[in-house]
């Protein structure tokens, strides 16, 4: 395989057979035309990695070429070559984005070394561009799932605020997916090729924050041995997300509220005023008004955050959602986990959707990880659920029932229940009333005066859940 392709533009034969030969020899793929109008012709149907082209050419010369380059193929690398070599004409080229700039007579060794510098400059454009690719498709709304009404609200403010400097102030409960939403943003807008730079403003003790968020000089206090460049720097022309802002010191929400104003700090221990180009987006799982009415929470610190306001919901509130992220969740796991977990079955599924899901999305994904591990076929079933989900299920099972116009005679469905309950409970513990008692949670006592009073014998263990639930 050829090390790469080059193109080799020049009106003398001697140096385009000469240069082809060297080239060839060590490897390369090379093509050679004799003046820039069959140059330009050449690359309207080839793309080489690198162009080495003669400045002075008859009709159109080098620059040309180097122009055309940059405007249609940024990716290829242009060399000048030439024998009327100035500094001016050199800036020139370099300005105009020549990757280098050498005269005649070239050494070989020069020749070589520049195209592979060339080359391996090349390689990390192209991977910097796979990179930053990836990273809006991981962070891209394709990773934010949902259709349910609140989630296609959220999708519709993303796309609106993305390309904006517009401050955003994310709230919801723990594991709804802010960062995710902040990630979002910064990815889908103008400033995503520069950094987003995220700082949990909760997991810092106070006293080492303000030197993570605005650096500090050296000598500033103990240990500062070096200086030390704060998040806000390395924010400058990209993002910066303040997670759990509401968790910050009244001390430092007002240096934070002058950044918002002003866009300029200085490092601890400096006096040098230090000006930066930022977008601030904000996140709380916290009710900040309260906060605010507290006395906790400065006011306009506030309503400098609250620009563009994103509230996420609770997964309980987008229980639509469920069976999307447990397929999302179930492809991702079993892909990193090379398991080859298909499906829950209908019953597993029901019980995922009629749960309350504190933890939120956070707590399904961590959830859904664990049944992938743990899974020993495609298909994942109701018994393979925690026992707190289980148990959660049999507790909803009569709520979900509906009433019939005619009515229901509750006495009875109850006690009917608390018989097949009781029976259920001696069954799985052999009749030992003492374990039965407490899978039931009750005195072994108050077990034995229900079994007098519903006349349960051994003989009543033969009925079952089916009978409660309407089934012949």
């Amino acid at each position: 395989m050829a090390r790469g392709s080059i193109l080799v533009v020049d009106d003398s034969s001697a140096v385009r057979e000469n240069l082809s030969e060297l080239l060839q020899a060590e490897g390369y793929d090379v093509d050679s035309c004799a003046d820039g109008r069959e140059a330009l012709q050449i690359l309207q149907d080839h793309i080489y990695d690198v162009v080495l082209t003669d400045l002075s050419m008859p009709e159109i010369d080098g620059m040309a070429v180097l122009t055309y380059l940059v405007q249609h193929f940024p990716e290829t690398s242009c060399i000048i070559i030439t024998g009327y070599g100035t500094i001016k004409t050199a800036v020139d080229a370099m300005r105009l984005g020549a990757f280098d700039y050498l005269c005649k007579p070239v050494e070989t060794q020069e020749i070589l070394l520049v195209i592979a510098r060339a080359l391996e400059h090349q390689r990390l454009w192209r991977e910097n561009i796979r990179l930053k690719k990836q990273l809006r498709e991981k962070f891209g709304f394709d990773n934010i799932i949902g259709t349910s009404e609140p989630m296609l609200k959220v999708f519709d403010l993303i796309r609106k605020v993305a390309d904006t400097d517009s401050t955003v102030l994310i709230t919801g409960e723990s594991g709804t997916g802010k960062e995710l939403v902040a990630r979002a943003i910064h990815y889908h807008g103008q400033r995503q090729a520069n950094p987003l730079i995220p700082v949990n403003c909760a997991a810092i003790p106070e006293d080492l924050l303000e030197s993570e968020l605005f650096g500090h000089e050296k000598g500033a206090f103990t240990h500062a041995i070096r200086t030390r460049i704060g998040r806000f720097e390395q924010a400058h022309g990209g993002t910066i997300f303040l997670d759990e802002i509401g968790d910050m010191s009244p001390n430092l929400q007002v240096k934070i509220l002058r950044v918002l104003q002003d866009r300029q700090f200085e490092r601890i221990g400096g006096n040098r005023t230090i000006k930066v180009d930022i977008r601030v987006i904000a996140a709380t799982n916290q009710d900040l008004q309260q906060l605010v009415q507290a006395g906790k929470f400065r006011e306009d610190l506030y309503y400098r955050l609250n620009v563009i306001p994103i509230e996420l919901p609770p997964l309980r509130e987008r229980r639509s959602d469920i069976p999307m992220l447990v397929t999302h969740f179930l492809q991702e796991f079993s892909r990193k986990k090379k398991k080859n977990v298909q499906r829950l079955t209908p019953a597993a599924m029901r019980c995922l959707c009629d749960y309350h899901w504190p933890g939120n999305v956070r707590e399904l994904e961590n959830l859904l990880e664990r049944l992938v591990i743990l899974a020993d076929g495609e298909v994942v079933d109701l018994k393979d659920l925690p026992d707190h989900l289980q148990h959660r299920q049999a507790e909803t099972l009569w709520w979900q029932a509906e009433i019939p116009a005619g009515g229901l005679p509750l006495q009875k469905l109850l006690s009917d229940l608390e018989r097949q309950l009781i029976i259920k409970a001696l069954d799985q513990a052999g009749w030992i009333k003492n374990q039965a008692a407490q899978l039931l949670q009750l005195n072994r006592t108050t077990l034995v005066e229900k079994i007098k009073k519903q006349k349960i014998t051994r003989f009543s263990q033969g009925e079952t859940m089916g009978k409660i639930q309407g089934k012949p």
